[in-house]
């Protein structure tokens, strides 16, 4: 493309577009199934003339969806779903270099955000990309033309089901949504081992904790916060594990876990991680019974899971005592740690899922694009479920990009697997 003739942008910086660009294609060089996927695109052309707003953290492996989608046709706008996680040479690599409209700037203030989100719906998309459900929610809260043209989208995370969901109880989501958090590959892969891995990653980067010999308290044990747990006892640390639904708690359990409630852990932990897609679930009761020095993370999607005007309302004293580091003295003097700002500490503090985990992430979506297009007068409004074919399709795909080969039934097998008698 011609660089004097860019696409509408709101970045940092134009002159970060190198640095980006060789991140990009670092992450894509671990991205083999999206690679394989965007290769058909680009022959196919399955998205032609078919505007995408995708509201996702801007980073390197989003990127590569980003363009994946392109070569299939799609004109995109991308924002960003979080202002700690946007890589702003990534931003400036997409628009100078990809001609990709971009609105996205590192720490950007809600106000901000929320233009960036409506300047996405005045393109009147076809289909939009959520991470947290915030273009689909916001385009039926305006009405009218950000709903005109389009034809469903896809959603990312647990919370921002929960929050379609609430909508579609109401009656009121009027568009099919394909939920990519509750695909099978989805689970397994990102939310255990790409947020296993990568919030205790931010956790370490931030706060330079040692996990061995210290307790960790998981609070919320779905796919997350197994990997959560599982990675800290690899590193030596005791964990806790605190939850809601007697059948997760059961499960840590028997994983050799301690499980208790949440008010006994506030006592014995060092390290504290949310990871629910709740609101308050700890606040100040908890806050006022942990030791001196506990650091507090969270590695849900929103900045609610820690009750942060409380822990505001206890402080005698808040301060910066690292970068990503606010340190709230209370009226004992005992010091609590926030990393983050209590936004996603994988993103916010570290670089996100590795790219190799974001390969199936974003294969998934690309697919759902492709199916949401293709289907657009079959899908039903409502929270659809990711169809088996393409969960299959991805794992198949990452099982030969890992050079593995698995067995098929024997005709034999597969009678018998069909057969009630």
């Amino acid at each position: 493309m011609a660089k004097t003739r860019l696409p509408p942008h709101e970045i940092a910086d134009l002159g970060l577009a190198p640095g980006g660009q060789s991140r990009v294609a670092w992450a894509g060089g671990q991205m083999p199934v999206l690679a394989r996927i965007r290769e058909r695109f680009a022959s196919e052309r399955p998205l032609e003339a078919i505007r995408v707003g995708a509201c996702l953290h801007v980073t390197a492996e989003t990127a590569n969806l980003i363009l994946a989608l392109a070569d299939g046709g799609a004109q995109v706008a991308l924002c960003s779903a979080n202002p700690l996680s946007t890589q702003d040479d990534v931003a400036a690599a997409l628009v100078y270099e990809h001609g990709i409209e971009v609105q996205a700037l590192r720490g950007e203030d809600v106000d901000t955000y929320v233009r960036h989100v409506r300047s996405l719906l005045d393109g009147k998309p076809h289909i939009t990309v959520d991470d947290g459900a915030d273009l689909m929610m916001t385009a039926h809260g305006l009405g009218g033309a950000s709903l005109e043209d389009l034809i469903g989208g896809t959603e990312e995370t647990t919370t921002g089901l929960v929050r379609l969901r609430r909508l579609e109880a109401e009656g009121k989501l009027s568009r099919a949504v394909l939920a990519v958090n509750e695909a099978r590959t989805e689970r397994a892969l990102n939310d255990r081992h790409g947020t296993g891995q990568s919030a205790l990653d931010g956790i370490v980067r931030a706060s330079h904790v040692l996990l061995a010999g210290h307790t960790l308290v998981v609070v919320g044990y779905g796919w997350a916060g197994q990997g959560i747990a599982e990675r800290a006892r690899g590193a030596g640390a005791a964990v806790i594990v605190c939850e809601i639904d007697p059948l997760r708690a059961l499960e840590a359990r028997m994983a050799g876990y301690e499980v208790m409630q949440a008010l006994d852990a506030a006592e014995r932990g060092d390290v504290f991680v949310t990871v629910t897609g709740s609101r308050r679930v700890l606040r100040g009761e908890h806050f006022m019974r942990m030791k001196d020095g506990a650091v507090l993370a969270n590695a849900g999607h929103f900045d609610v899971e820690l009750d942060l005007e409380e822990l505001r309302e206890l402080a005698a004293d808040i301060r910066d005592v690292r970068p990503l580091i606010e340190q709230y003295t209370l009226e004992d003097g005992r010091r609590l740690n926030l990393l983050a700002r209590g936004r996603v500490v994988n993103l916010a503090a570290g670089e996100g899922h590795p790219a190799a985990v974001m390969d199936v992430s974003f294969a998934l979506q690309a697919l759902c694009v492709e199916h949401l297009v293709s289907r657009r007068d079959e899908l039903a409004a409502g929270v659809q479920p990711v169809p088996e074919s393409i969960d299959r399709e991805v794992a198949t795909l990452k099982l030969a990009a890992l050079g593995v080969a698995i067995d098929e039934p024997t005709p034999e097998q597969q009678t018998y697997r069909e057969s009630w008698t």
